[in-house]
């Protein structure tokens, strides 16, 4: 069959999607990866075959268009926003509140989408996949799904935030009067639905069926079909420096806050410095990846410390005793599938809901990301050095994701689920 993906630009939305479209590659079908041109060559290198669609614009770039300052950005990053904030509390979920929610971010998937539609949809029509996987944020991907008679899926790359978000506001609008029930998330569907001539269903916003990358334990769910899959790492082209083949002499413990900060943002919102003089004293190495630009700011590096731009994580983590980190959903999955007990500093969107639920489950310990102090963070790492509940719930948590289907096990499902939601080409 013919696989398509479709994805907004970006690292942490592309990555999680490239094991899967390797395991469809290599069971023999057709894939390919649209999205804006200037992504192209991300995707190629990581083997796989581009397809340029639109025009780009960038999350940068969308920032100056909504002219945001420095200081508004800074807080659109903290948490999660409204209708989302659902999944963290259900007391936010009133209809006032979602409703106001739904136009913003509307308003936000239309700026990032737009210049993808038109050309996924021509390119969808003229190469006819029978299934198109879409990452939440790109609804290009059910419009051009929908277009062409495609089924088609959400890949998740973390809690579904959205899925949850829809099911509580659905719910809110029946309780509505009729000429109140507004829906600005369908409306917007809805109009593209009449564009290319068929009509708007409730499977675009959340899809035929959904994959799960995330192990039950950690996950959190609508009332949706899900198809359950293992996380398996990929964080782009890297080589493992040689240092890392030499076991350490001492506990590792890793330090890593993603590349989100640095690449969108002005720099971490954790003070480095702090951390890395707190665990300075430590009988243990620390190897700390830290952006350059990060890392120019600070004034003195503890001895025990080895402070690098970057190492693929699925090489470091299993050589570490404990990784902190910012609960980014590829750090804390690649983490947990080496049985590493983690120390988690939700700050961004989804981490926060990660972060807690990852120290539920008894592997890790959870810090909210800004009140955490480099004292704190010296007091949970020995903690998760010295007491071995750590180790066995982190262990408990790898057999979870174990258990789990692999992508390449997942493609027959996947085959069937493609043959049941196809419909006649458009």
């Amino acid at each position: 069959m013919r696989v398509l993906f479709a994805v907004n630009p970006g690292n942490s939305t592309f990555h999680p999607l490239v094991p899967l479209a390797w395991a469809l590659r290599t069971a023999g079908h057709e894939v390919r990866v649209a999205s804006q041109p200037a992504f192209a060559e991300t995707i190629t290198q990581a083997g796989l075959t581009a397809v340029p669609v639109g025009r780009d614009l960038d999350i940068i770039r969308l920032f100056q268009i909504y002219g945001l300052t420095a200081e508004q950005l800074e807080a659109a990053r903290v948490g999660l926003p409204s209708p989302y904030d659902v999944a963290a509390d259900p007391a936010n979920a009133t209809w006032r509140r979602m409703l106001d929610g739904y136009v913003d971010t509307v308003g936000g998937y239309n700026a990032e989408n737009v210049p993808m539609i038109a050309g996924l949809v021509d390119f969808a029509r003229r190469w006819q996949p029978d299934l198109i996987i879409w990452e939440p944020f790109t609804y290009a991907g059910p419009i051009a799904a929908k277009a062409c008679g495609a089924a088609h899926a959400r890949l998740l790359w973390s809690v579904d935030v959205f899925g949850i978000a829809r099911e509580h506001f659905l719910r809110l609008k029946t309780e509505q009067p009729a000429h109140e029930r507004a829906d600005p998330l369908a409306d917007w569907l809805g109009s593209y639905a009449r564009k290319y001539g068929f009509a708007f269903d409730e499977d675009m916003t959340t899809g035929h069926f959904t994959i799960d990358q995330l192990p039950a334990s950690l996950t959190a769910q609508a009332d949706l079909p899900y198809v359950p899959m293992r996380y398996v790492p990929y964080g782009g082209p890297a080589v493992v420096p040689k240092w890392l083949s030499v076991p350490p002499e001492r506990p590792r413990v890793a330090l890593t806050l993603g590349l989100t900060a640095t690449e969108l943002f002005d720099g971490y919102a954790l003070d480095t410095q702090d951390v890395l003089d707190s665990l300075g004293d430590l009988d243990v190495e620390v190897v700390a990846t830290i952006a350059e630009s990060e890392q120019e700011k600070l004034t003195r590096v503890p001895r025990n410390a080895r402070l690098v731009p970057y190492v693929p994580l699925h090489a470091l983590a299993p050589t570490c005793d404990v990784v902190v980190n910012h609960a980014g959903p590829g750090t804390a999955l690649t983490t947990a599938l080496h049985a590493i007990p983690q120390l988690a500093l939700g700050y961004h969107f989804d981490e926060p809901i990660l972060a807690r639920r990852l120290a539920a489950r008894g592997g890790a310990l959870e810090i909210p990301y800004e009140r955490a102090t480099g004292r704190d963070i010296r007091e949970a790492v020995l903690r998760l050095l010295a007491e071995p509940s750590f180790r066995e719930g982190a262990r408990d948590l790898r057999d979870e994701m174990h258990a789990t289907p692999t992508p390449n096990q997942l493609v027959p499902h996947l085959e069937e689920l493609t043959a049941k939601h196809r419909t006649a080409p458009r």
